[in-house]
């Protein structure tokens, strides 16, 4: 089958969550399907092509246009029938490669991954064609965390177009997927009368985790991931600001390291908060530290962080929040804290409990050898794309 994939992440290397989704389907893919991916990249000079074209026939990439709340398209976008991020973030030359490359009656199928190449198909001729990853929680997220009503009426409007929008984009296409049933729950309350979404979670490649050999340091936190993406940001604000101190108190030799881009944005915090910035590759970092701590209070999806951390059988302390969309439990195969007072307690209790850390470690790891790993998942995501074809052609 021939399948041309839109991705609004370059996805190698694969260091984020969406790059890592989306480099373990294309990987996937490419196994029985011949793959051409469109994608755009963060920075287009540095983008390493050799690494995707040995999985896909052909990669064609053009730089991301940042999102500009005072631009021009942004403005009118608060007129037009769709959310204003999406007007302006709209790349005329990668609608017309993606148009042209559809025109060729070469492809057996479209995969677009998130909801800015989603909306490239939305005036599309057409063809068989998957929304991956259909992300809601964002959005509602908005609304229920907005720090003022002007802000919440705002957020508000801005679902409500969501979900308009959403209306007329969901029926272009035969499947739409999810990441978790939270996500799935949320989208079939936004568009009731669209009934063809699918559950594809997040996962890993433990294959890429068992050549890790680091033992893990006692006393030693970590975090991954980027401080500019805003919610990470506010979980190291409150964490450094208002736990760690509690934490050393107790433990004087607890050190927190803090990897991704961090934007130069400052954190509270003294001697043991060190800021590493971006690696190549953090997963000896991971499998080195006692425990990975994961205070999540907004965003959508799920968190490859945390299942990471299981893969790399490094014990996980979480929010709710953090959890949502996993099958996890509190005390099987991690810790949920929602407070300063127990995400301190539980980090604590981890550090000094040496038989409870291998007993979450044990079932976090058995939990993705059984539903998070991609040789797990990579099975159903399979099905669906022969199923999406086959409706088309019957």
């Amino acid at each position: 089958m021939r399948i041309l994939f839109l991705s609004n992440w370059f996805p190698f290397p694969p260091d984020n969550g969406s790059k890592l989704r989306i480099f373990n389907l294309i990987s996937g893919l490419a196994k029985l399907h011949e793959i051409t991916l469109l994608s755009f990249s963060d920075d287009i000079h540095r983008t390493n092509l050799k690494e995707l074209h040995k999985i896909c026939k052909s990669v064609h990439v053009l730089p991301t246009r940042k999102y500009d709340a005072g631009s021009r398209r942004a403005v009118l976008g608060l007129l037009g029938r769709k959310p204003r991020v999406l007007a302006d973030r709209f790349v005329p030359e990668m609608d017309q490669m993606i148009q042209k490359e559809i025109s060729t009656g070469a492809y057996d199928l479209v995969i677009a991954s998130q909801i800015y190449m989603a909306d490239y198909l939305f005036n599309s001729a057409r063809i068989p064609a998957i929304f991956e990853e259909a992300e809601v929680g964002v959005f509602t997220d908005a609304v229920q965390d907005a720090e003022n009503l002007v802000r919440k009426t705002r957020n508000q409007l801005t679902l409500s177009k969501l979900k308009s929008y959403f209306q007329a984009l969901l029926p272009k296409f035969a499947f739409s997927t999810v990441v978790s049933e939270t996500e799935k729950e949320l989208l079939q309350n936004l568009v009731p009368e669209y009934l063809a979404t699918e559950v594809i979670p997040n996962g890993v490649s433990l294959a890429n985790y068992r050549e890790v050999s680091e033992q893990p340091q006692q006393g030693k936190l970590i975090f991954t991931g980027a401080l500019t993406f805003a919610p990470n940001y506010h979980a190291m604000q409150w964490f450094t600001g208002q736990v760690l101190p509690l934490i050393s108190e107790a433990n004087p030799e607890v050190q927190l390291t803090i990897t991704g881009t961090h934007g130069g944005k400052n954190l509270p915090g003294g001697q043991n908060v060190n800021l590493i910035g971006y690696v190549d590759d953090i997963r000896p970092l991971i499998a080195s530290s006692w425990i990975s701590i994961a205070p999540i209070f907004s965003g959508g999806g799920t968190r490859l962080k945390i299942l990471e951390a299981f893969g790399l059988q490094t014990p996980v302390i979480t929010t709710t929040k953090g959890a949502e969309g996993l099958d996890v439990q509190h005390e099987n195969q991690l810790l949920i804290a929602d407070t300063v007072e127990s995400f301190t307690r539980e980090t604590i209790r981890l550090l000094n409990d040496a038989g409870l850390r291998q007993e979450l470690v044990s079932n976090a790891y058995q939990l993705v050898l059984e539903k998070y790993d991609w040789s797990v998942i990579m099975p159903k995501f399979l099905s669906l794309v022969d199923k999406a074809v086959f409706i088309k052609e019957n």
